[in-house]
Protein backbone atom coordinates (compact mmCIF):
# COMPACT_ATOMS: atom_id res chain seq x y z
CA UNK A 1 0.00 0.00 0.00
CA UNK A 2 2.28 2.71 -1.62
CA UNK A 3 -0.61 5.40 -1.99
CA UNK A 4 -2.06 7.33 1.29
CA UNK A 5 -5.10 9.70 0.82
CA UNK A 6 -6.19 12.48 3.17
CA UNK A 7 -9.39 11.90 5.04
CA UNK A 8 -11.91 14.62 4.44
CA UNK A 9 -11.02 17.74 4.88
CA UNK A 10 -8.77 17.14 8.00
CA UNK A 11 -5.18 16.20 9.13
CA UNK A 12 -5.50 12.51 9.39
CA UNK A 13 -3.83 10.59 6.45
CA UNK A 14 -4.63 6.96 5.77
CA UNK A 15 -4.05 3.84 3.64
CA UNK A 16 -5.94 3.22 1.00
CA UNK A 17 -7.87 0.13 2.62
CA UNK A 18 -8.75 0.18 6.49
CA UNK A 19 -9.15 -2.79 8.29
CA UNK A 20 -12.68 -3.41 10.04
CA UNK A 21 -13.10 -5.70 13.30
CA UNK A 22 -16.67 -6.13 13.47
CA UNK A 23 -16.25 -9.97 13.68
CA UNK A 24 -13.51 -9.30 16.34
CA UNK A 25 -14.33 -11.02 19.90
CA UNK A 26 -16.98 -13.04 17.76
CA UNK A 27 -15.82 -15.44 15.24
CA UNK A 28 -12.56 -13.91 15.10
CA UNK A 29 -10.37 -14.48 18.44
CA UNK A 30 -7.94 -12.39 20.17
CA UNK A 31 -4.96 -14.54 18.22
CA UNK A 32 -6.56 -14.10 14.93
CA UNK A 33 -6.98 -11.04 15.40
CA UNK A 34 -3.50 -10.40 16.38
CA UNK A 35 -2.70 -12.56 12.64
CA UNK A 36 -4.83 -9.92 10.88
CA UNK A 37 -3.66 -6.81 12.19
CA UNK A 38 0.22 -7.94 12.04
CA UNK A 39 -0.51 -8.80 8.12
CA UNK A 40 -2.31 -5.50 7.53
CA UNK A 41 0.27 -3.76 9.09
CA UNK A 42 3.15 -5.51 7.01
CA UNK A 43 0.87 -4.67 4.18
CA UNK A 44 1.35 -0.53 4.96
CA UNK A 45 -1.60 -0.37 6.69
CA UNK A 46 -2.87 2.60 8.96
CA UNK A 47 -6.59 2.84 9.47
CA UNK A 48 -7.96 0.44 11.96
CA UNK A 49 -11.82 0.93 12.32
CA UNK A 50 -14.09 -0.71 15.61
CA UNK A 51 -16.88 0.50 17.28
CA UNK A 52 -18.26 0.33 20.90
CA UNK A 53 -21.04 -2.43 19.91
CA UNK A 54 -18.82 -4.91 18.06
CA UNK A 55 -18.89 -8.28 20.15
CA UNK A 56 -20.32 -6.36 23.07
CA UNK A 57 -17.14 -4.24 23.39
CA UNK A 58 -14.56 -7.25 22.59
CA UNK A 59 -13.11 -5.88 19.99
CA UNK A 60 -12.16 -2.84 21.58
CA UNK A 61 -10.33 -4.98 24.95
CA UNK A 62 -8.44 -6.97 21.94
CA UNK A 63 -7.52 -3.89 20.44
CA UNK A 64 -6.31 -2.79 23.52
CA UNK A 65 -4.25 -5.45 24.75
CA UNK A 66 -2.82 -5.60 21.17
CA UNK A 67 -1.33 -1.94 21.66
CA UNK A 68 -0.19 -3.36 25.18
CA UNK A 69 2.10 -5.75 23.16
CA UNK A 70 4.10 -3.29 21.57
CA UNK A 71 2.28 -1.70 18.51
CA UNK A 72 3.16 1.80 18.60
CA UNK A 73 0.20 4.02 18.92
CA UNK A 74 1.16 6.94 16.66
CA UNK A 75 1.47 3.77 13.64
CA UNK A 76 -2.36 3.77 13.71
CA UNK A 77 -5.30 5.83 12.70
CA UNK A 78 -7.77 4.75 15.10
CA UNK A 79 -11.50 4.44 14.89
CA UNK A 80 -14.23 3.79 16.73
CA UNK A 81 -18.00 4.55 17.10
CA UNK A 82 -20.91 5.19 19.63
CA UNK A 83 -24.55 5.55 19.28
CA UNK A 84 -25.62 2.26 18.21
CA UNK A 85 -27.14 0.64 21.08
CA UNK A 86 -28.49 -3.54 21.20
CA UNK A 87 -31.86 -3.78 22.78
CA UNK A 88 -33.02 -6.95 23.74
CA UNK A 89 -31.16 -7.97 20.47
CA UNK A 90 -32.47 -5.15 18.47
CA UNK A 91 -30.14 -2.06 17.34
CA UNK A 92 -31.79 0.71 17.98
CA UNK A 93 -29.49 4.17 18.56
CA UNK A 94 -28.61 6.54 21.92
CA UNK A 95 -26.96 9.90 20.86
CA UNK A 96 -27.91 11.74 23.81
CA UNK A 97 -24.80 13.87 24.61
CA UNK A 98 -24.21 12.55 28.12
CA UNK A 99 -24.56 8.99 26.52
CA UNK A 100 -22.15 9.42 23.88
CA UNK A 101 -19.60 11.10 26.63
CA UNK A 102 -20.15 8.21 28.76
CA UNK A 103 -19.40 5.71 25.52
CA UNK A 104 -16.45 7.77 24.75
CA UNK A 105 -14.73 7.21 27.84
CA UNK A 106 -15.92 3.58 28.04
CA UNK A 107 -14.01 2.85 24.72
CA UNK A 108 -11.11 4.95 26.03
CA UNK A 109 -10.83 2.80 28.62
CA UNK A 110 -10.96 -0.72 26.79
CA UNK A 111 -8.69 0.55 24.11
CA UNK A 112 -5.95 1.57 26.07
CA UNK A 113 -5.93 4.83 24.63
CA UNK A 114 -6.16 8.50 25.58
CA UNK A 115 -7.52 9.32 22.25
CA UNK A 116 -9.16 8.31 19.48
CA UNK A 117 -8.33 9.53 15.87
CA UNK A 118 -11.30 9.59 14.38
CA UNK A 119 -14.87 9.42 16.52
CA UNK A 120 -17.86 8.05 14.51
CA UNK A 121 -22.05 8.73 15.79
CA UNK A 122 -22.75 5.17 14.56
CA UNK A 123 -26.44 5.71 14.18
CA UNK A 124 -28.89 8.70 13.42
CA UNK A 125 -30.98 9.20 16.94
CA UNK A 126 -34.13 10.30 15.77
CA UNK A 127 -34.67 11.62 19.43
CA UNK A 128 -32.15 13.95 19.77
CA UNK A 129 -31.15 16.85 17.96
CA UNK A 130 -28.29 16.90 16.25
CA UNK A 131 -26.83 19.77 17.73
CA UNK A 132 -27.25 17.76 20.97
CA UNK A 133 -25.01 14.87 19.50
CA UNK A 134 -22.45 17.56 17.82
CA UNK A 135 -22.12 19.17 21.38
CA UNK A 136 -20.63 16.05 22.45
CA UNK A 137 -18.32 15.89 19.21
CA UNK A 138 -17.06 19.32 20.57
CA UNK A 139 -16.44 18.25 24.29
CA UNK A 140 -14.73 15.26 22.89
CA UNK A 141 -12.52 17.40 20.88
CA UNK A 142 -11.44 20.24 23.32
CA UNK A 143 -10.65 17.59 26.31
CA UNK A 144 -8.05 16.08 23.91
CA UNK A 145 -9.94 12.62 23.72
CA UNK A 146 -10.94 13.58 20.14
CA UNK A 147 -8.92 14.43 17.17
CA UNK A 148 -11.76 14.24 14.47
CA UNK A 149 -15.04 13.26 14.27
CA UNK A 150 -17.31 11.15 11.51
CA UNK A 151 -20.84 9.93 10.97
CA UNK A 152 -21.64 6.40 9.69
CA UNK A 153 -24.82 4.98 8.30
CA UNK A 154 -26.43 8.43 7.63
CA UNK A 155 -28.89 9.24 4.68
CA UNK A 156 -27.82 11.25 2.49
CA UNK A 157 -30.10 14.27 4.05
CA UNK A 158 -28.44 13.34 7.65
CA UNK A 159 -24.85 13.88 6.06
CA UNK A 160 -25.58 16.91 5.47
CA UNK A 161 -27.38 18.47 8.40
CA UNK A 162 -24.95 17.05 10.14
CA UNK A 163 -21.78 18.02 8.00
CA UNK A 164 -22.91 21.50 7.89
CA UNK A 165 -23.90 22.19 11.11
CA UNK A 166 -20.67 20.82 12.44
CA UNK A 167 -19.05 23.36 9.78
CA UNK A 168 -21.03 26.30 11.46
CA UNK A 169 -18.69 27.57 14.36
CA UNK A 170 -17.92 24.72 15.95
CA UNK A 171 -13.70 23.73 16.49
CA UNK A 172 -13.61 21.07 13.50
CA UNK A 173 -15.62 20.16 10.52
CA UNK A 174 -16.95 16.12 9.93
CA UNK A 175 -13.89 14.36 8.48
CA UNK A 176 -16.28 11.68 7.13
CA UNK A 177 -19.10 9.38 6.53
CA UNK A 178 -19.09 5.43 6.96
CA UNK A 179 -21.62 3.45 4.49
CA UNK A 180 -21.72 0.44 3.32
CA UNK A 181 -20.49 0.65 -0.50
CA UNK A 182 -19.82 -2.09 -3.00
CA UNK A 183 -21.02 -3.35 -6.52
CA UNK A 184 -24.03 -4.97 -5.16
CA UNK A 185 -25.12 -1.35 -2.84
CA UNK A 186 -24.57 1.35 -4.64
CA UNK A 187 -27.23 3.05 -3.15
CA UNK A 188 -25.25 6.14 -1.51
CA UNK A 189 -24.24 7.40 -5.10
CA UNK A 190 -28.04 8.77 -5.00
CA UNK A 191 -27.37 11.22 -2.10
CA UNK A 192 -24.77 10.43 0.09
CA UNK A 193 -22.05 10.50 -1.76
CA UNK A 194 -22.82 14.03 -3.45
CA UNK A 195 -23.66 15.13 0.00
CA UNK A 196 -19.67 13.88 1.00
CA UNK A 197 -18.15 15.45 -1.65
CA UNK A 198 -19.74 18.49 -1.93
CA UNK A 199 -19.23 19.24 1.89
CA UNK A 200 -15.40 17.62 2.40
CA UNK A 201 -16.44 14.00 3.62
CA UNK A 202 -13.92 11.59 2.89
CA UNK A 203 -16.26 8.29 2.21
CA UNK A 204 -14.93 5.02 4.16
CA UNK A 205 -17.55 1.97 2.56
CA UNK A 206 -18.23 -0.59 5.12
CA UNK A 207 -19.25 -4.67 3.20
CA UNK A 208 -17.05 -3.48 0.08
CA UNK A 209 -17.00 -7.27 -0.60
CA UNK A 210 -20.80 -7.41 -1.05
CA UNK A 211 -20.60 -8.96 2.53
CA UNK A 212 -18.81 -11.63 1.45
CA UNK A 213 -21.22 -12.18 -1.42
CA UNK A 214 -18.47 -10.53 -4.57
CA UNK A 215 -15.91 -13.31 -3.47
CA UNK A 216 -17.96 -16.03 -5.73
CA UNK A 217 -17.80 -18.14 -2.59
CA UNK A 218 -21.78 -18.96 -3.72
CA UNK A 219 -21.64 -18.27 -7.00
CA UNK A 220 -22.62 -22.24 -7.39
CA UNK A 221 -24.72 -22.57 -4.05
CA UNK A 222 -25.10 -22.00 -0.29
CA UNK A 223 -24.28 -24.97 1.66
CA UNK A 224 -26.95 -25.81 3.23
CA UNK A 225 -25.97 -25.54 6.93
CA UNK A 226 -25.42 -21.46 5.99
CA UNK A 227 -28.11 -21.22 4.68
CA UNK A 228 -30.55 -22.21 7.47
CA UNK A 229 -28.32 -19.89 9.82
CA UNK A 230 -30.71 -17.25 10.53
CA UNK A 231 -27.92 -14.40 10.82
CA UNK A 232 -26.62 -15.80 7.05
CA UNK A 233 -30.18 -15.17 6.17
CA UNK A 234 -30.23 -12.04 7.64
CA UNK A 235 -26.67 -10.18 6.90
CA UNK A 236 -25.73 -12.36 3.21
CA UNK A 237 -29.12 -13.22 2.07
CA UNK A 238 -29.65 -9.29 0.82
CA UNK A 239 -27.36 -10.30 -1.87
CA UNK A 240 -28.55 -13.31 -2.92
CA UNK A 241 -31.09 -12.57 -5.82
CA UNK A 242 -30.99 -12.75 -9.45
CA UNK A 243 -28.95 -9.39 -10.23
CA UNK A 244 -26.28 -10.05 -7.63
CA UNK A 245 -26.00 -13.18 -9.34
CA UNK A 246 -25.82 -11.10 -12.27
CA UNK A 247 -22.71 -9.10 -11.16
CA UNK A 248 -20.65 -12.10 -9.63
CA UNK A 249 -20.47 -13.60 -12.80
CA UNK A 250 -19.05 -10.41 -14.70
CA UNK A 251 -16.84 -9.68 -11.61
CA UNK A 252 -15.30 -13.36 -12.17
CA UNK A 253 -14.88 -12.97 -15.89
CA UNK A 254 -12.90 -9.60 -15.41
CA UNK A 255 -10.86 -11.54 -12.61
CA UNK A 256 -9.90 -14.43 -15.62
CA UNK A 257 -9.23 -12.30 -17.92
CA UNK A 258 -7.00 -9.96 -15.85
CA UNK A 259 -5.70 -12.78 -14.30
CA UNK A 260 -6.98 -12.09 -10.74
CA UNK A 261 -9.46 -12.64 -8.41
CA UNK A 262 -13.05 -11.19 -7.89
CA UNK A 263 -11.87 -10.03 -4.29
CA UNK A 264 -8.88 -7.97 -6.08
CA UNK A 265 -11.38 -7.12 -8.75
CA UNK A 266 -14.23 -5.91 -6.50
CA UNK A 267 -11.83 -4.09 -4.02
CA UNK A 268 -10.14 -2.18 -7.21
CA UNK A 269 -13.13 -1.33 -8.78
CA UNK A 270 -14.11 0.48 -5.06
CA UNK A 271 -11.21 2.12 -4.13
CA UNK A 272 -11.20 4.24 -7.06
CA UNK A 273 -15.07 5.55 -6.93
CA UNK A 274 -15.31 9.41 -6.53
CA UNK A 275 -15.02 10.28 -2.65
CA UNK A 276 -13.83 7.01 -1.45
CA UNK A 277 -11.27 6.90 0.88
CA UNK A 278 -10.26 3.97 2.32
CA UNK A 279 -12.81 0.75 1.94
CA UNK A 280 -12.65 -1.43 5.38
CA UNK A 281 -11.90 -4.59 4.84
CA UNK A 282 -13.22 -7.50 7.16
CA UNK A 283 -12.19 -10.91 7.55
CA UNK A 284 -13.23 -13.78 9.95
CA UNK A 285 -9.79 -15.25 9.51
CA UNK A 286 -6.27 -14.20 8.59
CA UNK A 287 -6.34 -15.82 5.01
CA UNK A 288 -9.47 -14.28 4.14
CA UNK A 289 -7.64 -11.05 4.69
CA UNK A 290 -4.92 -12.05 3.05
CA UNK A 291 -6.73 -12.69 -0.19
CA UNK A 292 -7.30 -9.15 -0.10
CA UNK A 293 -4.61 -7.87 0.64
CA UNK A 294 -2.98 -9.41 -2.28
CA UNK A 295 -5.39 -7.77 -4.53
CA UNK A 296 -4.29 -3.99 -3.38
CA UNK A 297 -2.13 -2.94 -6.08
CA UNK A 298 -4.59 -3.97 -8.98
CA UNK A 299 -5.76 -0.64 -10.98
CA UNK A 300 -8.50 -1.93 -13.32
CA UNK A 301 -8.42 -1.05 -17.34
CA UNK A 302 -11.04 0.80 -18.56
CA UNK A 303 -12.92 -1.00 -20.72
CA UNK A 304 -12.91 -3.53 -17.56
CA UNK A 305 -14.23 -0.57 -14.94
CA UNK A 306 -16.83 0.27 -17.72
CA UNK A 307 -18.17 -3.46 -17.80
CA UNK A 308 -18.23 -3.21 -14.23
CA UNK A 309 -20.22 0.05 -13.70
CA UNK A 310 -23.08 -0.83 -16.52
CA UNK A 311 -23.73 -3.80 -14.52
CA UNK A 312 -23.90 -3.10 -11.45
CA UNK A 313 -25.67 0.82 -11.72
CA UNK A 314 -28.17 1.53 -9.21
CA UNK A 315 -31.73 2.49 -10.18
CA UNK A 316 -32.22 6.58 -10.57
CA UNK A 317 -34.84 8.96 -11.20
CA UNK A 318 -36.55 11.72 -10.07
CA UNK A 319 -35.08 13.90 -8.10
CA UNK A 320 -31.88 12.65 -8.78
CA UNK A 321 -32.10 13.03 -12.18
CA UNK A 322 -32.82 16.21 -13.34
CA UNK A 323 -36.02 16.71 -15.84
Amino acid sequence: MKESRRLGESDLIVSPFGLGTSTWGTTTDHDAAASQLAAYLDAGGNLLDTADVYGAGQAERIIGRLLGTGIPRESLVLATKSAAVIVDGKPTANASSGYLLNALDASLSRLGTDHIDLWQLHAWDRTVPIDESLKAIETAIAAGKVRNAGVCNYSGWQTAVAAVRQAGGNSRPLASVQVEYSLLERGIEREVVPAATNLGLGILPWAPLGRGVLSAKYRHGVPEKRAENRFFKWYVGRHLNDRAAGIVEVVASVADELGTTPVAVSLAWLRDRPGVVAPLIGARTVEQLEESLAGLDLHLPEEHRRRLDEVSAPRRGYPEVSI
